[in-house]
């Protein structure tokens, strides 16, 4: 049986001016504007509604700064709100984009579920579209420290960051990044290359189009 959380009018405040100002304003709120917001005077005190929200599940303070503040999918459902997914800068599915940065939020249907540590990321470029991804499509990224083969990923560059295919095999090279257009060369692994990220689905029309986890490829 599910456990109710409560919380106090006070915290419900919080987390709805976290909300407001994400929609609004495309980033979390600083400590200054929680202050003026909620008339508190110190940073502690927010710091301590901060906490309990968090206790509860229903943020993550990421850095520990008031900027850093992310809702879970139980804080959306506390305030009734539809969840909030930040588009994290364009990626090329072709040539690379120099900065990889948060900065704009969208409003997703309420049908979709996030999870922690879930991104959209813009697609420009055609290196991709024999796995079904075009130049405009918005896909669902989610951060992790382990892939396996034929992963869709985000990978971060030296000249930027990129929507490729990982590739492992048992003879040289044995990983690399693959395009899925025969115009484009394989990327080989350096010392800078990092992946960021593991694609797990496609938003269209206010929904997610998964990933299947055998065949790696979209669920139609």
């Amino acid at each position: 049986m599910k456990k109710n959380i409560i919380i106090t009018d006070r915290q419900k405040e919080l987390l709805n001016a976290i909300y407001n100002s994400i929609k609004n304003e495309g980033f979390p709120p600083s400590f200054d504007d929680l202050k003026e917001k909620l008339s508190i005077k110190s940073n502690q005190a927010i710091l301590d509604h901060l906490n309990a929200l968090e206790k509860k599940g229903l943020i993550k303070k990421g850095d520990g700064s008031a900027r850093s503040t992310t809702i879970t999918q139980k804080g959306y459902n506390i305030i009734n709100q539809p969840a909030l997914m930040p588009i994290v800068g364009i990626s090329y599915a072709g040539s690379m984009t120099a900065t990889f940065q948060q900065d704009l939020w969208t409003r997703l249907s309420d049908e979709v579920k996030i999870k922690q540590d879930m991104f959209l990321v813009e697609i420009s470029g055609d290196s991709m579209i024999e796995a079904g991804i075009y130049n405009g499509d918005i896909l669902v990224a989610q951060r992790s420290s382990e892939f396996t083969n034929r992963d869709i990923v985000v990978a971060q560059l030296f000249e930027g960051t990129t929507v490729k295919r990982f590739m492992l095999q048992n003879h040289a090279p044995t990983k690399f990044l693959k395009p899925e257009n025969k115009e484009y060369d394989i990327i080989l692994f350096k010392s800078d290359t990092k992946m960021q990220a593991r694609i797990i689905g496609k938003y269209v029309n206010n929904n997610i189009l998964p990933i299947n986890p055998k065949t790696k490829t979209f669920i139609e």
